[in-house]
């Protein structure tokens, strides 16, 4: 899957905040329309404790986090 910067823009401004994978990290990465600035070539995430920068061409796939009652043990 080759995600585009602006395709990546529309989803995290239409979702509010986005699961990336990203080739350079083994974990996946998530992101908020907050702490998050993209361009045509990077994307700049503000941490805690840093900022973390990587090229668009890395992002391999992305998808909307949910949560469930249930993954707060609170279903019924």
């Amino acid at each position: 899957m080759v995600v585009e910067a602006d395709e990546l823009q529309a989803e995290l401004e239409s979702k509010g905040e986005l699961m990336l994978a990203v080739s350079e990290f083994d974990e996946p990465l998530e992101m908020h329309l907050h702490d998050t600035e993209i361009d045509d070539e990077s994307v700049r995430i503000e941490l805690t404790d840093g900022v973390l920068t990587f090229d668009v061409e890395e992002v391999v796939s992305m998808w909307h986090h949910t949560h469930s009652l249930a993954d707060f043990g609170l279903e019924d």
